[in-house]
């Protein structure tokens, strides 16, 4: 219970800072408006702003970046949507892009449908997508694996292997997702911001970038061309910036 009320007061959160981001709530007033402000208003306030500070704080806190014995996302092993068992050393010499899915999320019809259209033009270039449904904001992926499964390939034509549902955050996370919090934290922490956060990994398993909610697959698609050439490129500069753009 405590976790679902600290993953919920993290969403709140998180939709505050967007919500201050696109102007909808302006922390600028006006002289003549402060005056009018009782001391009892101001010190809610205050106090409000404090609480925000010490979420923000221990947001932070958790989300700080975990030791993992791994060095390649070869190295581990996940099941796909019917539970069977499957080693990632597979996608060896395969640029792959990491995805935690959801069916039920805003941001849902724009990332598949992007998804399946970067997959079809890069699969016979090496590259795959590897998606993992979760459930963990905001309930949003809420049925079993297989329904997720035949979500994306039923809906978006999915051709690309969609996994058995996973947590991506807390104590009990993937130890994939723990891998790649830990190999790409950003300032403000490692925890996972979001539903379609990206992680872009090269052909040795080594995880080159992260990208946020915001980051469109096909946003991304010139780094994703070039990795065979230059692995090091980094695209994305718009990341890390509120709850959307920061995984």
């Amino acid at each position: 219970m405590n976790n679902i009320i600290w993953e919920y007061s993290i969403t709140r959160f998180n939709y505050l800072g967007l919500f201050l981001m696109k102007g909808k709530t302006s922390c600028n007033v006006s002289a003549t408006e402060s005056k009018k402000r009782s001391p009892a208003r101001k010190k809610d306030i205050n106090k409000r702003l404090l609480s925000l500070f010490f979420i923000f704080e221990r947001e932070r806190e958790m989300g700080a970046s975990v030791s993992v014995p791994e060095r390649s996302v070869h190295q581990f092993t996940v099941k796909d949507s019917s539970g069977k068992d499957v080693n990632l050393s597979i996608y060896q010499g395969k640029v792959l892009l990491l995805v935690n899915v959801a069916s039920k999320c805003g941001f849902t019809e724009s990332n598949y449908t992007q998804l399946t259209e970067l997959y079809r033009k890069y699969k016979d270039q090496g590259f795959e997508i590897l998606a993992f449904p979760c459930n963990q904001f905001l309930y949003q992926e809420p049925g079993t694996s297989q329904e997720a499964h035949e979500f994306a390939c039923t809906r978006f034509q999915a051709e690309y292997p969609v996994f058995q549902k996973v947590r991506v955050n807390g104590q009990n996370a993937a130890p994939l997702y723990k891998f790649l919090k830990a190999s790409k934290p950003t300032f403000l922490g490692s925890r996972i911001k979001w539903n379609f956060t990206k992680f872009l990994v090269s052909k040795d398993g080594i995880v080159i970038d992260r990208y946020g909610t915001m980051a469109t697959p096909l946003s991304i698609e010139v780094c994703i061309h070039s990795l065979p050439i230059q692995i090091v490129l980094s695209y994305t500069i718009i990341c890390d910036v509120g709850f959307m753009f920061c995984g």
